[in-house]
């Protein structure tokens, strides 16, 4: 990202909308756990599911009731990004999705699951 203009700046505006630093509380070793084993499942995914024309991940947003759909590298970069910040920061959406390009979470690993059983029967 960008360096923050106002980094340092106690009358910076974002204060009003983002929580201080402090205020983010630590991640626990489960969560941050958890967290490292959703990233090594997405490069996984990635390599699987890419090459055949899948673009990322769809997430139906429980706020706004919309899917939401995220790029490989996009989701990586927010994942890697709530590991080291504690939390992620908004990002712009993608711009006009094609739907078709985009799976479930469950897809990707049903698709893994699939693939290591079908490389195991050999």
């Amino acid at each position: 990202m960008p360096p923050d203009p106002f980094a340092g700046d106690p009358d910076d505006p974002a204060r009003l909308v983002e929580p201080d630093e402090d205020e983010v509380p630590p991640m626990s070793a489960d969560e941050r756990a958890e967290l490292l084993g959703d990233l090594a499942d997405l490069a996984v995914y990635q390599a699987l599911l890419e090459p055949r024309g899948v673009r990322g991940i769809v997430v139906d947003c429980a706020e706004c009731e919309e899917p939401h759909y995220h790029d490989w590298a996009l989701l990586a970069a927010s994942l890697e990004q709530l590991l080291h910040d504690g939390r992620m920061r908004p990002h712009e959406p993608a711009f006009d999705p094609d739907p078709v390009s985009y799976v479930s979470w469950e897809y990707c690993r049903g698709y893994a699951d699939g693939v290591t059983a079908s490389e195991n029967a050999h």
